[in-house]
């Protein structure tokens, strides 16, 4: 059974796949949308900065960062 979470409460290791955006902003999304953030989409969460924000995520080979407060807007669920 997979659990619906969001991106920031994936912990290090972990992957997960992109399963929606939450309430965002039309130009946010489009901006994740254009990194290859689309639904169906695998992340793993690479590291984190020693406050935990931001988070290093690997998308289709790219390491991308995200703070936290964007990360909770991308629906994942745990694989």
């Amino acid at each position: 059974m997979m659990t619906e979470l969001t991106l920031d409460q994936i912990t290090i290791g972990q992957r997960a796949r992109i399963v929606g955006f939450s309430d965002v902003e039309t130009n946010f999304r489009r901006k994740l949308l254009a990194l290859g953030m689309m639904p169906g989409a695998e992340v793993e969460v690479r590291r984190a900065a020693p406050m935990g924000d931001p988070i290093q995520i690997v998308l289709r080979g790219a390491s991308i960062s995200l703070r936290k407060q964007e990360a909770s807007i991308i629906e994942v669920e745990a694989l």
